[in-house]
Protein backbone atom coordinates (compact mmCIF):
# COMPACT_ATOMS: atom_id res chain seq x y z
CA UNK A 1 0.00 0.00 0.00
CA UNK A 2 1.28 3.45 -0.90
CA UNK A 3 2.18 5.70 2.01
CA UNK A 4 -0.74 7.82 3.16
CA UNK A 5 -0.86 11.37 4.33
CA UNK A 6 -0.55 11.62 8.11
CA UNK A 7 -2.48 13.96 10.33
CA UNK A 8 0.62 16.06 10.94
CA UNK A 9 1.31 16.65 7.28
CA UNK A 10 -2.34 16.92 6.21
CA UNK A 11 -2.61 20.34 7.80
CA UNK A 12 0.29 21.52 5.63
CA UNK A 13 -1.15 20.21 2.37
CA UNK A 14 -3.72 22.81 1.61
CA UNK A 15 -5.11 21.17 -1.52
CA UNK A 16 -4.67 17.50 -0.70
CA UNK A 17 -7.15 14.82 -1.71
CA UNK A 18 -7.70 11.14 -0.99
CA UNK A 19 -8.08 9.42 -4.34
CA UNK A 20 -10.12 6.37 -5.22
CA UNK A 21 -7.20 4.43 -6.69
CA UNK A 22 -5.33 3.96 -3.44
CA UNK A 23 -3.01 6.98 -3.54
CA UNK A 24 -3.18 10.33 -1.78
CA UNK A 25 -2.97 13.21 -4.22
CA UNK A 26 -2.60 16.94 -4.07
CA UNK A 27 0.86 17.50 -2.65
CA UNK A 28 1.28 20.78 -4.53
CA UNK A 29 1.03 23.90 -2.34
CA UNK A 30 -1.61 26.54 -2.93
CA UNK A 31 -2.59 27.89 -5.33
CA UNK A 32 -1.42 25.15 -7.73
CA UNK A 33 -4.39 22.80 -8.28
CA UNK A 34 -3.90 19.22 -7.12
CA UNK A 35 -4.35 16.49 -9.69
CA UNK A 36 -6.68 13.59 -9.02
CA UNK A 37 -6.19 10.29 -10.78
CA UNK A 38 -8.88 8.14 -12.32
CA UNK A 39 -10.28 5.57 -9.90
CA UNK A 40 -9.50 1.90 -10.06
CA UNK A 41 -11.36 -0.95 -8.39
CA UNK A 42 -10.04 -1.65 -4.88
CA UNK A 43 -8.57 -5.05 -4.07
CA UNK A 44 -11.46 -5.93 -1.79
CA UNK A 45 -14.85 -4.25 -2.34
CA UNK A 46 -16.56 -2.39 0.46
CA UNK A 47 -19.57 -4.01 2.11
CA UNK A 48 -22.85 -3.04 0.50
CA UNK A 49 -21.02 -0.85 -2.03
CA UNK A 50 -20.68 -0.77 -5.78
CA UNK A 51 -17.33 0.11 -7.35
CA UNK A 52 -17.45 3.53 -9.15
CA UNK A 53 -16.25 3.72 -12.73
CA UNK A 54 -13.62 6.18 -13.90
CA UNK A 55 -14.52 9.82 -13.39
CA UNK A 56 -14.53 10.56 -17.11
CA UNK A 57 -17.32 8.06 -17.81
CA UNK A 58 -19.11 7.54 -14.52
CA UNK A 59 -21.75 10.23 -14.80
CA UNK A 60 -22.53 9.51 -18.43
CA UNK A 61 -22.73 5.74 -18.04
CA UNK A 62 -24.79 5.61 -14.86
CA UNK A 63 -28.11 4.09 -15.83
CA UNK A 64 -29.82 4.46 -12.48
CA UNK A 65 -30.36 7.89 -10.97
CA UNK A 66 -29.44 7.76 -7.28
CA UNK A 67 -31.96 8.65 -4.63
CA UNK A 68 -31.27 12.25 -3.63
CA UNK A 69 -31.98 11.46 0.03
CA UNK A 70 -28.63 9.66 0.32
CA UNK A 71 -26.83 12.98 0.71
CA UNK A 72 -28.02 14.46 3.96
CA UNK A 73 -28.39 18.14 4.76
CA UNK A 74 -27.05 19.45 8.03
CA UNK A 75 -28.30 22.34 10.11
CA UNK A 76 -25.05 22.24 12.08
CA UNK A 77 -23.77 25.56 10.79
CA UNK A 78 -26.16 28.44 11.34
CA UNK A 79 -25.65 31.11 8.70
CA UNK A 80 -27.18 34.54 8.20
CA UNK A 81 -29.81 34.98 5.53
CA UNK A 82 -27.41 36.34 2.92
CA UNK A 83 -28.84 37.24 -0.47
CA UNK A 84 -27.36 35.52 -3.50
CA UNK A 85 -24.68 37.45 -5.37
CA UNK A 86 -25.46 38.35 -8.98
CA UNK A 87 -23.81 36.10 -11.54
CA UNK A 88 -20.80 37.66 -13.25
CA UNK A 89 -18.62 35.62 -15.61
CA UNK A 90 -15.27 37.40 -15.81
CA UNK A 91 -13.42 34.38 -17.14
CA UNK A 92 -11.75 33.50 -13.84
CA UNK A 93 -13.34 30.07 -13.53
CA UNK A 94 -12.88 27.72 -16.47
CA UNK A 95 -15.06 24.69 -17.10
CA UNK A 96 -12.93 21.59 -17.59
CA UNK A 97 -10.13 23.07 -15.51
CA UNK A 98 -11.54 24.57 -12.31
CA UNK A 99 -14.87 22.74 -12.35
CA UNK A 100 -16.54 19.95 -14.29
CA UNK A 101 -20.08 19.53 -15.52
CA UNK A 102 -21.89 16.38 -14.39
CA UNK A 103 -23.67 14.66 -17.27
CA UNK A 104 -26.46 13.95 -16.82
CA UNK A 105 -27.29 16.33 -13.99
CA UNK A 106 -28.53 14.53 -10.89
CA UNK A 107 -31.59 15.25 -8.72
CA UNK A 108 -31.01 16.87 -5.35
CA UNK A 109 -32.54 16.43 -1.92
CA UNK A 110 -34.26 19.85 -1.92
CA UNK A 111 -35.71 21.27 -5.15
CA UNK A 112 -36.36 24.59 -3.39
CA UNK A 113 -32.68 25.22 -2.66
CA UNK A 114 -29.38 25.04 -4.52
CA UNK A 115 -27.76 22.11 -2.74
CA UNK A 116 -24.00 22.16 -2.15
CA UNK A 117 -22.66 18.70 -1.28
CA UNK A 118 -19.28 17.66 0.09
CA UNK A 119 -18.24 14.10 -0.75
CA UNK A 120 -16.04 13.13 2.18
CA UNK A 121 -14.92 10.54 4.69
CA UNK A 122 -14.03 11.00 8.34
CA UNK A 123 -11.13 8.62 7.67
CA UNK A 124 -9.70 10.80 4.88
CA UNK A 125 -6.77 12.98 6.04
CA UNK A 126 -7.45 15.52 3.30
CA UNK A 127 -11.07 15.82 4.45
CA UNK A 128 -9.84 16.40 7.98
CA UNK A 129 -7.60 19.20 6.73
CA UNK A 130 -10.50 20.67 4.73
CA UNK A 131 -13.37 20.32 7.20
CA UNK A 132 -12.95 23.70 8.89
CA UNK A 133 -13.11 25.25 5.41
CA UNK A 134 -16.25 23.18 4.76
CA UNK A 135 -17.69 24.70 7.95
CA UNK A 136 -16.86 28.18 6.68
CA UNK A 137 -18.43 27.35 3.34
CA UNK A 138 -21.65 26.21 4.97
CA UNK A 139 -21.84 29.47 6.93
CA UNK A 140 -21.12 31.63 3.89
CA UNK A 141 -23.73 30.19 1.52
CA UNK A 142 -26.49 32.58 0.47
CA UNK A 143 -30.07 32.08 1.60
CA UNK A 144 -31.02 30.26 -1.60
CA UNK A 145 -28.47 27.47 -0.96
CA UNK A 146 -27.85 24.80 1.66
CA UNK A 147 -25.02 22.41 2.59
CA UNK A 148 -25.22 18.62 2.59
CA UNK A 149 -22.71 15.79 3.09
CA UNK A 150 -22.16 12.58 1.14
CA UNK A 151 -19.96 9.98 2.88
CA UNK A 152 -18.03 7.75 0.48
CA UNK A 153 -16.87 4.15 0.83
CA UNK A 154 -14.36 3.74 -2.02
CA UNK A 155 -11.29 3.23 0.19
CA UNK A 156 -11.92 0.02 2.15
CA UNK A 157 -8.16 -0.13 2.68
CA UNK A 158 -8.57 2.98 4.86
CA UNK A 159 -11.81 1.92 6.60
CA UNK A 160 -14.03 4.33 4.66
CA UNK A 161 -17.06 1.97 4.60
CA UNK A 162 -17.21 1.87 8.41
CA UNK A 163 -17.36 5.66 8.65
CA UNK A 164 -19.93 5.86 5.88
CA UNK A 165 -22.12 3.48 7.88
CA UNK A 166 -21.49 5.46 11.07
CA UNK A 167 -22.47 8.77 9.45
CA UNK A 168 -25.80 7.47 8.18
CA UNK A 169 -26.56 5.82 11.53
CA UNK A 170 -25.73 9.04 13.38
CA UNK A 171 -27.92 10.97 10.94
CA UNK A 172 -30.80 8.57 11.55
CA UNK A 173 -30.41 9.07 15.30
CA UNK A 174 -30.20 12.85 15.07
CA UNK A 175 -26.59 13.36 16.21
CA UNK A 176 -24.61 13.65 12.97
CA UNK A 177 -24.80 17.43 12.80
CA UNK A 178 -23.64 18.22 16.31
CA UNK A 179 -20.85 15.63 16.22
CA UNK A 180 -19.49 16.36 12.73
CA UNK A 181 -16.34 18.17 13.90
CA UNK A 182 -15.93 15.97 16.97
CA UNK A 183 -15.78 12.84 14.83
CA UNK A 184 -12.88 14.26 12.84
CA UNK A 185 -11.14 15.02 16.14
CA UNK A 186 -11.74 11.47 17.38
CA UNK A 187 -10.02 10.11 14.28
CA UNK A 188 -7.22 12.66 13.78
CA UNK A 189 -6.56 14.30 17.16
CA UNK A 190 -7.30 11.95 20.04
CA UNK A 191 -6.89 8.92 17.76
CA UNK A 192 -9.60 7.01 19.59
CA UNK A 193 -11.22 6.10 16.25
CA UNK A 194 -8.10 6.16 14.10
CA UNK A 195 -7.31 3.44 11.58
CA UNK A 196 -3.79 4.86 11.35
CA UNK A 197 -0.99 5.02 13.88
CA UNK A 198 -0.87 8.81 14.16
CA UNK A 199 2.76 8.78 15.28
CA UNK A 200 3.99 6.97 12.16
CA UNK A 201 1.32 7.84 9.62
CA UNK A 202 0.99 4.20 8.65
CA UNK A 203 -2.18 2.11 8.77
CA UNK A 204 -2.69 -0.03 11.84
CA UNK A 205 -3.24 -3.76 11.36
CA UNK A 206 -6.89 -4.28 10.43
CA UNK A 207 -7.35 -6.18 13.70
CA UNK A 208 -6.64 -2.88 15.49
CA UNK A 209 -9.05 -0.77 13.39
CA UNK A 210 -12.06 0.78 15.14
CA UNK A 211 -15.31 -1.12 14.85
CA UNK A 212 -18.94 -0.06 14.85
CA UNK A 213 -18.98 -0.86 18.58
CA UNK A 214 -16.12 1.59 19.15
CA UNK A 215 -18.00 4.26 17.23
CA UNK A 216 -21.12 3.52 19.27
CA UNK A 217 -19.11 4.27 22.42
CA UNK A 218 -18.09 7.62 20.89
CA UNK A 219 -21.72 8.56 20.21
CA UNK A 220 -22.71 7.46 23.72
CA UNK A 221 -20.99 10.64 24.92
CA UNK A 222 -23.73 12.51 23.06
CA UNK A 223 -26.66 10.64 24.59
CA UNK A 224 -26.96 7.74 22.15
CA UNK A 225 -27.58 4.25 23.48
CA UNK A 226 -24.67 2.14 22.14
CA UNK A 227 -26.75 -0.99 21.55
CA UNK A 228 -29.39 0.99 19.69
CA UNK A 229 -26.72 2.68 17.59
CA UNK A 230 -25.21 -0.66 16.55
CA UNK A 231 -28.65 -2.01 15.68
CA UNK A 232 -29.47 1.03 13.55
CA UNK A 233 -26.04 0.97 11.90
CA UNK A 234 -26.51 -2.65 10.83
CA UNK A 235 -30.10 -2.20 9.69
CA UNK A 236 -31.49 -2.70 6.20
CA UNK A 237 -32.25 1.02 6.00
CA UNK A 238 -28.62 2.00 6.54
CA UNK A 239 -27.41 -0.66 4.09
CA UNK A 240 -29.79 0.86 1.53
CA UNK A 241 -28.55 4.38 2.19
CA UNK A 242 -24.95 3.24 1.76
CA UNK A 243 -25.78 1.65 -1.59
CA UNK A 244 -27.55 4.81 -2.72
CA UNK A 245 -24.59 6.91 -1.63
CA UNK A 246 -22.27 4.73 -3.71
CA UNK A 247 -24.60 5.19 -6.68
CA UNK A 248 -24.45 8.96 -6.19
CA UNK A 249 -20.66 8.92 -6.04
CA UNK A 250 -20.63 7.04 -9.35
CA UNK A 251 -23.17 9.36 -10.99
CA UNK A 252 -21.31 12.47 -9.84
CA UNK A 253 -17.99 11.12 -11.14
CA UNK A 254 -16.31 11.60 -7.78
CA UNK A 255 -12.86 9.99 -7.68
CA UNK A 256 -11.27 11.85 -4.76
CA UNK A 257 -12.17 13.38 -1.44
CA UNK A 258 -13.00 16.05 -0.61
CA UNK A 259 -15.06 16.89 -3.68
CA UNK A 260 -17.68 19.65 -3.83
CA UNK A 261 -20.84 19.11 -5.90
CA UNK A 262 -23.13 22.05 -6.69
CA UNK A 263 -26.79 21.22 -7.24
CA UNK A 264 -26.04 17.89 -8.88
CA UNK A 265 -24.59 19.72 -11.93
CA UNK A 266 -20.99 20.69 -11.16
CA UNK A 267 -18.11 19.16 -9.24
CA UNK A 268 -14.57 20.15 -8.30
CA UNK A 269 -11.87 19.43 -5.74
CA UNK A 270 -9.97 22.08 -3.74
CA UNK A 271 -7.04 21.37 -6.07
CA UNK A 272 -9.17 22.15 -9.13
CA UNK A 273 -10.22 25.45 -7.55
CA UNK A 274 -6.64 26.34 -6.62
CA UNK A 275 -6.91 26.17 -2.85
CA UNK A 276 -9.22 26.26 0.14
CA UNK A 277 -10.26 29.93 -0.01
CA UNK A 278 -10.77 29.56 -3.75
CA UNK A 279 -13.05 26.57 -3.09
CA UNK A 280 -15.43 28.80 -1.16
CA UNK A 281 -15.26 31.46 -3.86
CA UNK A 282 -15.86 28.98 -6.68
CA UNK A 283 -18.76 27.32 -4.85
CA UNK A 284 -20.52 30.65 -4.37
CA UNK A 285 -19.87 31.54 -8.02
CA UNK A 286 -21.41 28.25 -9.17
CA UNK A 287 -24.38 28.86 -6.86
CA UNK A 288 -24.90 32.27 -8.49
CA UNK A 289 -24.48 30.67 -11.93
CA UNK A 290 -27.12 28.09 -11.09
CA UNK A 291 -29.47 30.71 -9.65
CA UNK A 292 -29.12 32.75 -12.84
CA UNK A 293 -29.87 29.71 -14.97
CA UNK A 294 -26.62 30.08 -16.90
Amino acid sequence: MLKRLTFLCAALLAVSACSHNGSDNGTAPQPAPAQTSAPAAPASPAPAASTPAAASTAAASSSTAPAPAAASTTAQQQKPSTPAAPFVDDGKWVEGKNYFTIEPAQPTSNPDKIVVTEAFSYACPACNAFHTTADQLAKSLPSNAEMSYLPVSFRPDENFPLFQRAYFAAKAMGVADKTYDAMFDAVWKSGELASDDLTTGRPKPQSAWPTIDDIAKFYAKYGVDPKEFVAVANSFSINTQMKRADDMVKAYGVDATPTIIVNGKYRFTPGDAGGYAQSIELTKWLVSKEAAGK
